[in-house]
Order: structure tokens, then C-alpha cells, then sequence
């Protein structure tokens, strides 16, 4: 399974309701992959074969599994992990992109962003859900095998480790990946007017049989609860997709502190700032994905000035006490292609 480990699941289901009748029924379908939901809601004038569809979806999703999956040992990620060599090591090309991307977002993050950091995620036990609180000297131990610049690109179908105990961790950035993948399927079918989720991680593509746009609920930051924070309106003429990470899916509180999933590459330990969760919208799931958990691990200062800089759409929200205080970069500001309300 590809368990999302960095991020928190916020937008919640799709609001399809309509006035009348549509002149098309909206077809959907949902399943169980990666360790969590997925839903897929779809029309098109032409004839699909549904079953045809679903079944090509599930294909998809074992394929990714078997592909990038930390959680089990036979995939093409973890065989990598496993093999203690610093020799250049064949790998498929698909992980050589998503690595890319990661390089450029880590740099851009200051590091703070960082596919190796999975020796800290199993130090501090949110790989087995125990939490442990290692000393100083154990993270420094682990951060010797954290960075981006321990891993090397050879060519498209290569991958190296400049040390033998680096590991890769591709959650916070397959299911974006992932959500790209079975999009790309869709529309491989014919079928260019979609939403899919996986997670509650989403891209759109179209609109609804009546003509209006896809709508999607933004979940308001509360652990334990699921209520509607915002909606999100799709554009219709252009591919959009809305990747989110939060701090308050995955954490453990212990004597009042809480420790948060989101670990800072830099200091091998879980945030302790404000900001709880980080919304990207980007025609590109993956680059979203990947920006989404980036700024949340800077918070609200950092993040917001690296976002302003690379022109990102991106909201922020922060807790505050009880209250959450909604921000929003000048790009997504500006928007003419997003509206929330």
C-alpha cells in the first residue's frame, strides 16, 4: 500500500448537486487503495464502458503499488531502500521523475522538504503508530543517512545512494502522482470531464453534464471531526488539481505536547509551528503534492514567502488558540481560474 505519510486528508466529498434534471447522469465509482478511499465521479457524451473502466483503474493502482509502496517489501522503491550499495542501481523511470521534482522542491524548501527522510519517520514510530522520542544523539545518527544530495541521478532509468543505509520515502508525493496516473487514464478512454480522489487528494477536468463547474468541500483542520471548511470552485476549461497537507491527521499527544507527522528534514523533528494545514492548486498533482507538504513543514512565515516567490496558488491555514486563520498566497488571490468561498 502507498500510505500518504507526510500529509493530512482535507477536502471531503464532492458537492454534485444540481438544479433539475442533467441531461447526462454523472457516473461514479469508488474503491479502497493505498490505504485509503478513492472516489471517481465522471460523464461523457460518448459511450465508456464503465466496467471496462473500473477495471482498468484497479490495474493502475496495483501497478503504482507495486511501484512505489513503502509498505511492502517487494516493491521497485523498497527493493532500492533495501539494497545496501552505493553503485548505481536500474530503477523505473517514473521514480526518476518523481525525484526530480522532489530535488527541485527540497532545494527551493531549504531542505526542509526530503524524500530521504524516512529513517527519522521510523525513528519517531510513525511507521509502526508507537510513538518514541529519540535523543539527541539517535537523530543525529539518523539525519547522517537524511538528504537529497545522498541521492544521485544518473540517467532516466538510474538511481544511486552516495551512502548504503539511505532510504526513499515517496509518500508525500505518489498519491499526487497517483491521482495524475488514473486521470491520465480517463482521458486515455475518452472521458474529459472527471473528478478523481484518492485520499482526498483531487484533480478535475471539465464540468457537470448541466454545464456548471465541479465543486469541491475544503475540510475544516479538526482532528477526529470532518466539517466543511470551504468550497471550492473548479475551472471548467483547464485541468486543476487541489493537493492538501495537514498536521492533524497523523500525530500522537503525550503530556500536553503534540507530535506532529511533519518532520523538518533540517532538524530531524516534528513542526511545532502554527500552521496546520497547506492547500496547493496546480494543473500538475505531483508538483502540488509535493509543494503542499513543503510549505507546511516551512510554516506560515517561510512557507508564505516561498510561495509568493514561485508564484504558487496555495491557502494556509493557522490555529490560533480555537480559532483558524485562513491566508492565501497573491497568486491564488488573483486567481481567475479558482473561487473559494
Amino acid at each position: 500500500m502507498i500510505r500518504k505519510a507526510w500529509t493530512g486528508t482535507l477536502l471531503g466529498s464532492l458537492l454534485l448537486a444540481a438544479c433539475g434534471e442533467p441531461p447526462l447522469p454523472v457516473q461514479k465509482f469508488e474503491g479502497f487503495a493505498q490505504g485509503t478511499t478513492y472516489h471517481i465521479s465522471y460523464w461523457s457524451p460518448q459511450a465508456v464502458d464503465g466496467t471496462q473502466l473500473a477495471a482498468e483503474v484497479e490495474k493502475t493502482f496495483a501497478d503504482l503499488d507495486k511501484l512505489l509502496s513503502n509498505y511492502r517489501p517487494d516493491s521497485v522503491i523498497e527493493q532500492f531502500n533495501a539494497n545496501q550499495t552505493v553503485e548505481s542501481q536500474a530503477i523505473d523511470p517514473q521514480i526518476v521523475s518523481l525525484v526530480k521534482i522532489a530535488q527541485s522542491v527540497s532545494q527551493l524548501s531549504s531542505g526542509c522538504y526530503d524524500l530521504t527522510i524516512k529513517p527519522l519517520f521510523d525513528l519517531w514510530g510513525f511507521q509502526g503508530d508507537q510513538l518514541n522520542i529519540p535523543d539527541q544523539a539517535t537523530i543525529d545518527a539518523a539525519l547522517a543517512n537524511v538528504g537529497m544530495n545522498k541521492l544521485l541521478l544518473a540517467d532516466d532509468n538510474h538511481m544511486m545512494k552516495t551512502l548504503p543505509n539511505v532510504r526513499v520515502d515517496l509518500s508525500s508525493i505518489a498519491q499526487g502522482y497517483s491521482v495524475g496516473k488514473i486521470s491520465q487514464l480517463l482521458e486515455q478512454m475518452g472521458v474529459v470531464n472527471y473528478m478523481v480522489e484518492i485520499g482526498g487528494e483531487l484533480k478535475a477536468l471539465g464540468h457537470k453534464p448541466d454545464g456548471k463547474a465541479w465543486r469541491i468541500a475544503v475540510e475544516k483542520p479538526l482532528p477526529g471531526e470532518r466539517t466543511m471548511h470551504k468550497v471550492v470552485t473548479m475551472p471548467k476549461e483547464t485541468p486543476m488539481a487541489v493537493m492538501t497537507s495537514g498536521t492533524y491527521r497523523h500525530y500522537f499527544d503525550v503530556k500536553g505536547q503534540r507530535y506532529s507527522h511533519i518532520l523538518d528534514a533540517r532538524s530531524g523533528r516534528p513542526v511545532t509551528h502554527d500552521l496546520v494545514a497547506v492547500s496547493v492548486f496546480h494543473d500538475d498533482p505531483t508538483v502540488a503534492d509535493a509543494w503542499s507538504t513543503a510549505l507546511l513543514c516551512l510554516g506560515q512565515e517561510e512557507g508564505m514567502k516561498l510561495a509568493d516567490a514561485e508564484k504558487l496558488q496555495a491557502m494556509f491555514i493557522q490555529q490560533q488558540g480555537t480559532e483558524f486563520v485562513e491566508s492565501k498566497t497573491r497568486a491564488l488571490t488573483t486567481s481567475t481560474l479558482v473561487t473559494i468561498n
